[in-house]
């Protein structure tokens, strides 16, 4: 096979995916189980999102805030912790079954505890839930990457005389680098799905996951299904930005 075919195979191959699944879900929408369609058309759908951009606009910027700032605060905990876990084997014996623990939390149970603490008009215990998700796959990543470089790599900093400060940042960090990028493309997609659930059973404040739970109960399922279409945007900006970061720090290391 050419290049130019496998270009053009590269870009018709989604874009066939796309049709067949529109194609399926029109079908789908005309199918009704007992007084209630299985989903609406994909017309309706698009409808409802364009009239009502302005509102989705503005829950969406209310759940990609509670996601983004779960993210900076659950890397920025990873990251430190991950570091007092491989400079400090006491830590890291101590951290290992608190980050197991907090892998297995459930979100939809420690959703309204939080609502609870802090008042269900708050987004700061759906913060908290997005930042319990990222902060995982980030210290597990970190941690990870950090005992990456080989002890024979430390011997020779070490024979060149290098200081503790030299060895981190020309050797630890450089190879940690990768595995912190990669641990933050994982919680990206975490954060954005834990903020949503989080808004689902979070109570009536703003947010795209209210409004699913909202339009869904009331019957108004093309809305429902609109805000879903806009939490994937959502979802999706946080990957491809992390992932353009992933590839940007790939660029700069040796092959």
């Amino acid at each position: 096979m050419t290049l130019a075919a496998e270009r053009v195979l590269r870009l018709a191959a989604p874009i066939l995916v796309g049709v067949v699944l529109l194609v399926a879900w029109q079908a789908l929408s005309g199918v009704s189980t007992g007084r209630l369609a299985l989903v609406p058309a994909p017309a309706d759908v698009v409808t409802n999102m364009v009239r009502h951009a302005g509102i989705l606009f503005d829950d969406a910027l209310t759940t990609g805030g509670n996601a983004l700032v779960g993210l900076v605060a659950g890397t920025v905990a990873g990251i430190v912790l991950a570091g007092l876990a491989a400079w400090l084997r006491p830590v890291d014996g101590m951290t290992a079954p608190l980050v197991a623990a907090l892998a297995v939390v459930p979100i939809v149970a420690l959703t309204p505890l939080l609502n609870t603490l802090f008042g269900a008009s708050s987004q700061f215990g759906r913060q908290i839930v997005a930042g319990i998700a990222a902060f995982v796959p980030v210290f597990v990543n970190v941690l990870r990457g950090l005992r990456q470089a080989r002890p024979v790599q430390r011997d020779l900093f070490r024979a060149y005389a290098a200081g503790g400060g030299q060895t981190f940042r020309r050797l630890t960090l450089p190879t940690a680098l990768p595995y912190l990028v990669t641990g933050v493309r994982i919680a990206s997609s975490l954060a954005v799905i834990s903020a949503l659930v989080a808004e689902y059973f979070g109570g009536p404040a703003d947010g795209l996951g209210t409004a699913i739970a909202s339009y869904a109960k009331s019957g108004n399922a093309a809305l429902a299904w609109a805000y879903v279409g806009g939490a994937v945007i959502v979802g999706l900006l946080f990957f491809a930005t992390t992932a353009l970061l992933e590839r940007a720090t790939a660029r700069g290391r040796p092959a």
